[in-house]
């Protein structure tokens, strides 16, 4: 599978296939109460549609998917809730690192980890460092991550390092600022899906996605799968990116 994946990703038209989708999940708890279901219910539903998505974007030969799985706001859930999602965390690595990995896929994670408890900040390491060097696919899972967050750590950082004298201000620029937030060295997403009919960002990569196509997809995160990230692929592949410019079939005319 994971030869098949390279050749897709050599094949890949970027005019049609996004190299990097990233994916706000939610609606989980919606999807639970429909169905007279508990909200854990809908967060386990969430993880396999979480796999079937993994999967789905491997084999369209998108070069990197980001998910929002846990942001710096949810803390503010009841406990138990809490506690369901960072175990549905630890059961995804223990029982999806291995066939992630034969995969080819590279994991990473984004986001502030000193609030995390020790298992879970070992078992990111864990399977970061055992993945570091697949190619075949990049996850990106953002987790205890919030994009103002994000920045003012980023700021923080340079501001530290302009009061001793080893950075000077003037040199900073877009591009070399982007060198001190979470997702140094990943690109921006070309695509951002938002699921259960909600249309905002909710403070998720608000940086990165300055030019980045959305698609707000009314279906709940546990009902999401390989036909519908087609579809919003198709979606994508149909619009004009311009980027603050203007089309060249507009400049012919």
């Amino acid at each position: 599978m994971q030869d098949a994946r390279r050749t897709r990703k050599r094949e890949r038209n970027p005019d049609l296939i996004p190299a990097h989708v990233a994916i706000i999940m939610d609606g989980n708890g919606r999807w639970a109460k429909a169905r007279g279901l508990p909200r854990a219910a809908g967060h386990r539903a969430g993880v396999e549609a979480l796999r079937r998505t993994v999967r789905a974007a491997g084999d369209l030969g998108i070069d990197w998917l980001t998910v929002y799985a846990f942001s710096s706001e949810n803390w503010s859930r009841p406990r138990s809730e809490i506690s369901d999602l960072m175990g549905l965390l630890r059961l995804f690595l223990r029982r999806d690192l291995a066939e992630i990995h034969q995969n080819g896929v590279r994991v990473r994670m984004i986001g502030d980890r000193e609030g995390l408890e020790p298992d879970i900040r070992s078992m990111v390491d864990e399977a970061e460092n055992l993945t570091m060097n697949n190619a075949a696919m990049n996850l990106v899972i953002a987790f205890n991550y919030g994009s103002r967050h994000e920045i003012i750590r980023a700021a923080r950082t340079i501001a530290q390092a302009a009061a001793a004298g080893t950075l000077d201000p003037e040199e900073i620029t877009p591009e070399s600022f982007v060198s001190f937030l979470d997702t140094a060295r990943i690109p921006d997403p070309d695509l951002v899906i938002r699921t259960s009919g909600e249309q905002r960002l909710s403070n998720f990569l608000l940086w990165q996605t300055a030019y980045s196509e959305l698609h707000f997809e009314p279906c709940y995160w546990p009902d999401f799968n390989a036909e519908r990230l087609a579809e919003a692929v198709r979606t994508y592949a149909a619009r004009d990116r311009r980027f603050g410019g203007v089309a060249a079939r507009d400049v012919a005319l």
